[in-house]
């Protein structure tokens, strides 16, 4: 069970465009019968902010759209957005998700980092921003406008933002702007406010099962791991693509239970940490008696045989607090160690005992 990248898989192109999912695709009919330069999508992670952004941006380029306004996938336009060469279409990421989503760097960024002289930015650069607006400013290859996408948005600091400013409020010619964010309130209020702003939609649960079933999931995979993204069909698929299953996932809250670093071994630091938060969080509700959200009530030990509220409200304010180092730990399988031994202090009662194997509850 495989979860984190190698270096070099960091620098490949490892993600491909998803088949727009059903309940995208009714919201992007809909922002497609609106007129406007520029949308900003919100919503919590997962919900399909890339995808919907790049359907919009597909479909307004498009030489050929459908009926309902979504791009034909057969045309020119569309395939050079396909294979990532479409002269009229901008995209600003973080240099890590240009390179995890097949975008090409500029000759110079990739150079600096063919040359190892700096790491990819986790942040959208100035000099990215800048690069934008001049391709703002220049005319049309392709007669139907240009179109530049942003995501996540809340990756702009305050010198990329206010750098997009003037050129958000007052585009010249026919271009049109899509900022996709999982997280609004970080971005300026003179950001939000020039531009038109949708909340995804949630998919039904039904929905979602058929469309990663679609994806390849086996039907057990798809409702475990529905349950373990909390209901977001595309951070499950992106579990699922990473190499979690099902039988993997429902071992978690045991092995955290029981100190048992090996099954969190694939985990890179902040995933590790997202797991143990979602432990966290229903370890507290089975021991209120309610229904966990992530896991299922027979993954956990007996209400009676975790810890108190104390130790393990505590364990959750530890890990908010380890998060803010996880992407830079100064030794990660250390690191990984003792997160994993936080938990099994924080989970089982003493009489238990780190380490032995708890009576599971039914």
């Amino acid at each position: 069970m495989s979860r984190t990248r190698s270096t070099a898989e960091e620098v490949a192109p490892v993600e491909r465009d998803r088949p727009l999912a059903p309940w995208l695709r009714q919201q992007a009919v809909a922002l497609l019968q609106q007129r406007g330069h520029a949308w900003l999508l919100q919503g919590p992670t997962g919900l399909g902010q890339y995808d919907l952004g790049l359907a919009l941006v597909q479909a307004w380029l498009c030489d050929h759209p459908q009926p309902d306004g979504i791009a034909c996938s057969q045309c020119e336009s569309c395939h050079a957005i396909a294979v990532r060469t479409h002269p009229d279409l901008q995209v600003l990421m973080p240099e890590t998700d240009m390179l995890a989503y097949a975008w090409p760097l500029d000759e110079k960024a990739q150079k600096e980092l063919d040359d190892k002289k700096r790491k990819p930015s986790k942040d959208i650069r100035v000099e990215a921003m800048r690069d934008a607006i001049e391709f703002a400013q220049r005319t049309s290859s392709r007669a139907r406008g240009k179109a530049v996408l942003i995501y996540p948005a809340e990756r702009m600091n305050h010198v990329t933002a206010n750098a997009l400013l003037k050129t958000l409020e007052e585009p010249v010619g026919n271009v049109r702007f899509v900022l996709a964010t999982e997280a609004a309130h970080l971005l300026l209020p003179t950001i939000r406010s020039r531009c038109m702003t949708h909340t995804l939609d949630w998919p039904r649960q039904a929905e979602a099962q058929v469309w990663l079933k679609e994806q390849g999931l086996s039907e057990e995979d798809a409702q475990v791991l529905l349950r373990a993204a909390g209901g977001r069909a595309a951070d499950a698929h992106e579990l699922a693509r990473s190499g979690v299953r099902a039988a993997d996932w429902r071992k978690l809250p045991q092995a955290a239970c029981q100190a048992h670093v090996q099954a969190f071994a694939g985990f890179a630091p902040a995933q590790a940490i997202d797991v143990l938060q979602k432990i966290c969080h229903d370890a507290l509700a089975v021991k209120a008696g309610a229904a966990p959200r992530f896991f299922a009530s027979e993954d956990f030990p007996a209400a009676g045989r975790l810890t108190g509220w104390r130790a393990i409200s505590q364990w959750g304010k530890r890990l908010a607090q380890d998060r803010r180092s996880a992407e830079h730990p100064y030794n990660p399988g250390l690191f990984l160690e003792d997160l994993v031994a936080q938990a099994g202090r924080a989970l089982l009662a003493p009489s238990t005992g780190a380490g032995q194997r708890p009576r599971m509850g039914r």
